[in-house]
């Protein structure tokens, strides 16, 4: 899929088109359900591919309303190389398609089958905000968010420069949305403690209503001294692979929101068992990427905080979830709401592939 606005993710090289792979799960009574997967780095398609046919004929024939037994065959099918990675996102393409199936079957939006806890949640605008723009450009792209009609918008800094210019970069976005108006900050996991602490204490003039991933995550206690020391709240979690890496989070008390990746979690059935696990902390929890899927897992979740938005798979619908007034609508529709536009499938779909 071709973006309006390249991206960088994470410092890697500048991204003009986000490859998908679609997948399709039909039942005997005609049901069609839906799973996708968004892949940031192209080299990761070829083997989230053949992850996904490798699990195809271990799910068939199963009855797709019995997700945790779908579930755990496929999680025995791949036990020998381990849950993560490519079989990770491959599982969770596919554990998606199986909870469309079930929504359309019972004729339920997703997120009233999963429980229902409210129709509408606020959404975070994190596609334009670019780590390479020029402060004039951060303050236009900032301006048009807001006549967009966004009450929420991420920067990504990366964490590169040194603390006080990223502090300036944060702000002249402020200056442009006003104090109404919340600001997070993405740092990728660029910064040691020590820089996420100074840069943190700079940024606190600027009420920001996070900081994402200041250091590694995989030292939980590290980031738990940040947190400490910030009265900014901390998010991180999209790194973590599984549950185990986020309940180690949860311990720490390294993070005051967490965010639970909907691919490296590995589907519906584990991010809601994630969210419910945050809960039991009474920590509050986000998406990431993919907002035409996790608006459900958001608004039936009692602790969620705030929808990612990056509309990089939208074009692949009919009708995707709508926004207003900085709040995206859970959709109405059985399953996941979601029709594929068919034609656009075809006009970007990879023969090669």
């Amino acid at each position: 899929m071709p973006l309006d606005v390249p991206t960088s993710m994470g410092g890697g090289r500048g991204l003009s088109h986000i490859p998908h792979i679609l997948v399709r799960l039909h039942t005997d009574n005609g049901i069609e359900g839906l799973g996708y997967i968004l892949i940031l780095q192209p080299r990761s398609i070829a083997p989230v591919k053949s992850a996904i046919e490798q699990l195809g004929p271990v799910v068939v024939g199963m009855d797709p309303l019995t997700q945790e037994a779908v579930n755990a065959a496929m999680h025995k099918a791949i036990a020998w190389i381990g849950p993560f990675g490519a079989a990770s996102a491959a599982h969770m393409a596919i554990d998606m398609a199986m909870w469309d199936i079930a929504g359309k079957a019972a004729g339920q939006p997703l997120w009233k089958l999963l429980g229902g806890f409210r129709p509408r949640v606020p959404v975070c605008a994190s596609h334009r905000l670019r780590p390479g723009a020029t402060l004039p450009e951060l303050q236009q792209d900032a301006s048009d968010l807001m006549n967009e009609g966004f009450r929420a918008v991420k920067m990504s800094l990366e964490g590169k420069g040194h603390p006080r210019l990223e502090a300036e970069r944060v702000r002249v976005v402020r200056e442009v949305v006003g104090e109404d108006v919340e600001i997070m900050v993405d740092i990728h996991q660029g910064w040691q403690p020590s820089q996420a602490i100074r840069a943190g204490r700079l940024f606190e003039q600027y009420h920001l209503s996070w900081i994402e991933d200041p250091i590694h995550h995989r030292n939980a206690d590290r980031l738990a001294e940040v947190a400490r020391a910030l009265d900014t709240p901390v998010m991180a979690g999209q790194y973590c692979h599984g549950s185990e890496s986020l309940l180690a989070l949860l311990r720490a008390n390294a993070v005051d929101i967490l965010m639970i990746d909907l691919m490296r979690v590995g589907g519906v059935t584990q991010w809601r068992k994630a969210a419910a696990m945050a809960e039991a902390f009474d920590v509050p929890v986000a998406s990431h990427l993919m907002p035409e899927a996790n608006i459900h897992l958001m608004a039936a979740a009692p602790n969620g905080v705030m929808t990612d938005y990056r509309p990089w798979s939208s074009p692949l619908f009919k009708r995707a979830p709508v926004i207003e007034d900085g709040e995206m609508v859970a959709p109405d529709g059985p399953g996941l709401g979601l029709e594929l536009d068919e034609e656009a499938v075809s006009r970007f779909v990879d023969r090669n592939l």
